[in-house]
């Protein structure tokens, strides 16, 4: 899909209609089971980043890192606006469903809006200094080169929202990230919103394979979502 194509798409989205809350740095290194080592000399994609502030904060250390996601057709002011609008709602259901999740992470709801708000401010302060870091991008198909970076990072995406987004969509999406991907790519959480895990991963696993990509389901020291305790390594093999 050109730029042009991807425009006229754009057209038709609703800001209303996307959550745009992110999670920080220290979160994602959690998520991911990642080291820090493991970042340095890589290009890395943050895919969708929404309002994480992982590529604001890596940067900041020095990492090359770039965010893409649906939300970035709109402007920083628009987002930010968003975002607090967002935050707010977000804490009131999650008060109202506070047993619904593991607090041994967060510890208390103030302390999840806390790190909440910090993402947002992050990112939102640092595309405006670095727009070019902060791509607008729609699944399935990506604005992006083929084998553009050696590591990708999706969380919160696919798998997720299975009771909306079709089999071929995420099959597609996959593919997408295996296309522009050179080593690796980490996908978590491997569940839906209602803590089940996603039917057709065995299938979607199969087909990076017949790509000649190797899957490992790790574990990770990150805990909210019941049942968001793994998650997909995905390595190019040579």
């Amino acid at each position: 899909m050109s730029r042009d194509e991807l425009s006229k798409v754009s057209k038709k989205l609703d800001l209303e209609l996307i959550v745009f809350i992110g999670r920080t740095y220290r979160e994602y290194l959690a998520m991911f089971d990642l080291q820090e080592s493991e970042l340095q000399g890589r290009v890395i994609l943050d895919c969708p980043a929404g309002a994480c502030s992982f590529t604001a904060e890596g940067s900041g250390r020095g990492f090359n890192i770039t965010a893409a996601d649906i939300a970035y057709q709109y402007g920083p002011d628009e987002l930010e606006a968003k975002g607090k609008r967002d935050l707010l709602h977000a804490e009131e259901r999650l008060r109202q469903s506070r047993g619904q999740y593991n607090w041994d992470y967060y510890g208390t709801i103030e302390r999840h809006n806390q790190m909440r708000e910090e993402a947002l401010q992050f990112n939102i302060e640092h595309r405006r200094r670095y727009p070019d870091r902060y791509i607008f991008a729609a699944f399935p198909a990506l604005p992006l080169a083929d084998q553009s970076f050696d590591l990708t990072l999706s969380a919160h995406f696919l798998f997720m929202y299975a009771d909306r987004l079709s089999e071929p969509f995420h099959e597609e999406s996959l593919l997408e990230l295996l296309r522009i991907t050179r080593e690796e790519i980490r996908i978590f959480p491997l569940i839906d919103l209602s803590s089940q895990r996603y039917k057709a991963m065995d299938r979607m696993l199969m087909l990076a394979a017949s790509r000649g990509w190797a899957a490992e389901e790790k574990n990770t020291s990150y805990r909210f979502q019941h049942g968001a305790d793994t998650y997909i390594k995905l390595t190019k093999q040579k």
